[in-house]
């Protein structure tokens, strides 16, 4: 009986000790880590969350592989650029045109200053010579070119720029041609605008061996002639 009691004994001790190690390893101490895909991040280093690439950082701000972080804007080439850093030409339908009357008391000639703005919400270049026709009672008649060089214009939105147009005054005394409108196209364009007559009502009559009106490039404003 004896033996049996130093039995039941010792295996009473060694399920006590049992049931403690199985209490500490409860502890919040011994829980288990989570899942170690909640936190994997995508491909190529980044955040799939924040737009980073191998490439270079995203347009939504992510960082990129040197460290910097994106900006979010478009290409440094300026608005209106392709991707190649190229600025489109200015379009008949971008600009608002207007003409006025801009005649020096005692000059020879009359001017009349034309003025491009660029209201298309972009920049755009413009460059070389306005084509100019006036309408008369007699018919149409073209501007001739001055020869002026002709530089190229980034014109910004929101921004003008102007050329000049010469025209003889009529101080014959007689009626001669009546100007009815001004038509004016757009560089490198084929759509047309037309614009009051803002000079003097009528040109002297000649003989039509030389154009009496004359056009200066883009950004000639009051040099005309």
């Amino acid at each position: 009986m004896r033996v049996h009691r130093f039995t039941f004994a010792a295996l009473a001790v060694a399920a006590g000790l049992s049931l403690t190690a199985c209490q500490n390893g409860d502890d919040g101490t011994g829980q288990s880590a989570p899942s170690a895909t909640s936190h994997e991040p995508a491909p190529g280093g980044g955040s799939s969350s924040n737009g980073a690439d191998q490439g270079g950082g995203s347009d939504s701000g992510g960082s990129d592989q040197s460290g910097g972080a994106g900006t979010g804007k478009g290409s440094s080439a300026g608005t209106g650029s392709d991707a190649s850093g190229k600025v489109d030409r200015c379009h008949t339908d971008e600009l608002e045109i207007t003409a006025k009357d801009n005649t020096i008391d005692g000059d020879p000639d009359g001017t009349v200053t034309v003025q491009l703005k660029n209201g298309g919400g972009r920049d755009c270049t413009i460059s070389g010579y306005a084509g100019v026709d006036l309408k008369t009672g007699s018919g149409s008649l073209s501007a001739k070119r001055t020869g002026a060089p002709a530089d190229r214009t980034v014109l910004e939105n929101g921004r003008s720029t102007a050329f000049g147009i010469t025209y003889p005054l009529n101080k014959s005394g007689g009626s001669g041609v009546r100007v009815t409108g001004l038509l004016v196209t757009p560089p490198n364009e084929t759509k047309t605008v037309t614009l009051a007559w803002p000079g003097g009502p009528t040109l002297p009559v000649t003989d039509g061996a030389s154009a009496p009106v004359k056009v200066g490039p883009i950004g000639s404003a009051n040099q005309g002639g």
